[in-house]
């Protein structure tokens, strides 16, 4: 005769062998429906000042506030626009808006870079990332020198907690002697001193493919560039999410991205641009 807690651990067993058999029987079958996925959004959208230059210039404080009036959270700088480092830093604190990045000449990072590092300090950025190469003409040559200068400058910035970068412009992707100087440039500058800011924009109009580079050159890229094109010949800037380019693949092929900067080079109504884009990528699912 079986007592009371023998047959109570018989029924468990049952009960447990029955959930692993049943277990083992979906697992054999497959899953009956697909596993569900969390899709994710930007949870902080930022927009290069360049695209709102002008404004900035008559009205610094005002179009700031303009800026996180749309909803922005961050901006990259592109230079003061007559305005002291001083007044920027004092309007952005008070208009609740970071700036983790600012673009500074080549000229100015080899030449004067204590100086960058100080108002990079004072303004709170994590990045100095520079738009161009001032020895282009002379090809790859004067990339290597970019990128010998880049390394550099990394190095000495990243004592003082703050990052080099490099943005990519179209003419990076056209090859010379049959290599692209971007990738002379990627590939000559250390990981580890110089990240990279993708245009994504122009490395499409350039002829790169932003899925291409993501895998090739794995956590080098942390910010990007968001300025879409039309489905024309003539490949023209339009507003984020009115245009061709594929955001939601991008966005879901390299995680390590930081921070996001809406650009549009020559809008007709910048604010009006920088509002539609703010607006379509606020609610886009990736």
């Amino acid at each position: 005769m079986v007592g009371r807690d023998g047959a109570m651990e018989q029924i468990d067993r049952r009960s447990f062998l029955a959930v692993v058999s049943g277990s083992l029987a979906t697992l054999a079958m497959g899953p009956r429906t697909p596993l569900v996925r969390t899709n994710r959004r930007l949870d902080r959208i930022g927009v290069q000042l360049y695209t709102i230059r002008d404004a900035l210039t008559r009205d610094l404080d005002g179009s700031l506030a303009k800026v996180a009036q749309i909803g922005y959270l961050e901006v990259e700088l592109a230079g003061y626009r007559s305005h002291s480092v001083a007044d920027f830093k004092a309007s952005l604190d008070r208009h609740g808006l970071a700036a983790p990045s600012t673009h500074i000449a080549m000229e100015r990072i080899r030449d004067e870079l204590p100086a960058v590092l100080d108002e990079a300090h004072t303004l709170g950025h994590q990045y100095v990332v520079c738009p161009n190469i001032a020895d282009e003409k002379s090809g790859l040559d004067g990339y290597r020198k970019a990128a010998d200068v880049l390394n550099n400058a990394g190095a000495i910035a990243k004592k003082s907690g703050i990052s080099i970068g490099y943005h990519n412009h179209g003419t990076e992707l056209k090859p010379i002697d049959g290599q692209r100087p971007y990738d002379v440039l990627l590939e000559r500058t250390d990981p580890s001193l110089v990240t990279m800011e993708m245009d994504v924009f122009w490395m499409v109009d350039g002829g790169g493919d932003p899925l291409a580079y993501f895998k090739k050159y794995p956590g080098r890229f942390r910010m990007l560039h968001v300025k879409d094109m039309d489905g024309s010949p003539q490949k023209k800037m339009v507003d984020v999410g009115s245009g061709v380019i594929n955001w939601k693949e991008i966005f879901a092929a390299d995680p390590v991205v930081e921070h996001y900067f809406v650009e549009h080079d020559n809008a007709p109504d910048p604010f009006a641009s920088i509002a539609a884009s703010y607006a379509y990528l606020q609610k886009l699912e990736f």
